[in-house]
């Protein structure tokens, strides 16, 4: 029996170790979210301060941008990135995520891009 991959909180502190099977997403990584909470704050998604809000904005823009809307990067330079991360998710099929987002509480939905990536990698093959 399997068990299906999840997203891992990573950890800065003194002693954490990477799991084995899983691969870090954070944003200076090839599967990084180009989006911040910065911009969801500058472009007036979220007011300065709520994270969550801003969180969830920056998620979806990524979803969006994986899914091929070019509204919020409208440059080859945008495509490229796009398609690099596209093209790696085979390396992510099977294997856990780590990220430094917070884990959501049971039952409540998963504000990351790591879970984003999760879901694309592990489609059912068509």
């Amino acid at each position: 029996m399997t068990t299906q991959p999840t997203r891992i909180q990573r950890r800065r502190t003194k002693g954490w170790r990477k799991p084995d099977n899983t691969v870090i997403v954070t944003r200076p990584s090839r599967f990084g979210n180009p989006f911040t909470l910065a911009m969801a704050y500058e472009l007036g998604y979220a007011k300065t301060g709520d994270t969550e809000t801003a969180r969830q904005a920056v998620v979806g823009a990524f979803q969006d941008w994986l899914a091929g809307n070019r509204s919020m990067w409208q440059s080859e330079e945008g495509d490229m990135a796009r398609q690099r991360i596209l093209d790696g998710l085979p390396e992510l099929r099977g294997r856990d995520l780590a990220c430094t987002c917070p884990l959501p509480a049971p039952g409540e939905p998963d504000h990351c891009h790591a879970a984003i990536l999760l879901e694309r990698a592990n489609r059912p093959a068509t």
